[in-house]
């Protein structure tokens, strides 16, 4: 992916770059990437924030784990809630 396809993406899911470079989701809502190189492929779920510095990109969840990222070897990004939307109980109509 990118660094022009990366700021399109994120911009459409509504993303925040803060001063600090960090792109923040809308509060409630969360990002998935998702990776593949040489066959092996990798889904980071529950991203709050991401940070591209060159061809490396530093995703931190909501846990505070960080993961890194080769840029090119992203395909595509996935948008969890947010939007004001209230998120269903499991099992709970």
């Amino acid at each position: 992916m990118t660094q022009e396809q990366l700021d399109a993406i994120l911009k459409q899911l509504s993303a925040k770059l803060d001063k600090d470079g960090w792109w923040a989701m809308p509060e409630g809502a969360l990002l998935t990437i998702h990776v593949a190189h040489d066959g092996a492929s990798l889904s980071v779920p529950r991203i709050e924030a991401l940070r591209a510095e060159g061809a490396i990109l530093t995703t931190r969840t909501h846990k505070r784990e960080m993961h890194c990222v080769v840029r090119d070897d992203v395909f595509a990004l996935a948008s969890d809630g947010g939007g004001g939307e209230k998120g269903r109980r499991p099992g709970f109509g």
